[in-house]
């Protein structure tokens, strides 16, 4: 499962010109799931996500985590994070989960995101999004959990 986490001062993402999830300071992250993704990487890209220290401490330090600092969590399924760019000029998408089993690991993700944390927005699987997002800092990290072979 692959997580690109961006610090944000605010994010949103819309479907047809509806809001379906809006979040103020926090974290947005493109979600892509690859194949092979099961609990196990689900649960640490979770567990990375919350944890991940990318707010400043009194000392301006990147020392908090979105859970230390109360921040919202906009998690936005992208499949083609999961591409295959090593070669040519067109994206490979032979890594990427097939799409019952994407939509049922982000949404999995999503629901375990809601247990363990609030507020939790999302995009929409398999949707045309926009997605609206004012980067902090810019702080930008890609987390991937390597699939169970």
């Amino acid at each position: 499962m692959i997580g690109l986490l961006q610090r944000v001062s605010q994010a949103s993402v819309m479907v047809a010109g509806e809001t379906l999830g809006r979040i103020d300071t926090g974290l947005a992250v493109l979600v892509g799931v690859q194949r092979g993704d099961g609990a196990r990487e689900r649960d640490r890209l979770l567990e990375r996500v919350l944890g991940y220290r990318v707010f400043p401490d009194a000392d301006g330090r990147m020392n908090r985590s979105v859970q230390a600092v109360g921040g919202g969590l906009l998690l936005v399924p992208q499949f083609t994070l999961a591409a295959d760019t090593r070669k040519g000029t067109r994206a490979g998408f032979g890594p990427a989960a097939a799409p019952e089993e994407g939509r049922y690991w982000f949404e999995s993700l999503v629901e375990a995101a809601r247990a363990a944390h609030a507020p939790v927005a999302t995009g929409r699987f398999g949707a045309h999004m926009q997605v609206w997002l004012i980067n902090d800092g810019p702080v930008t990290f890609w987390l991937e959990t390597s699939p169970s072979r």
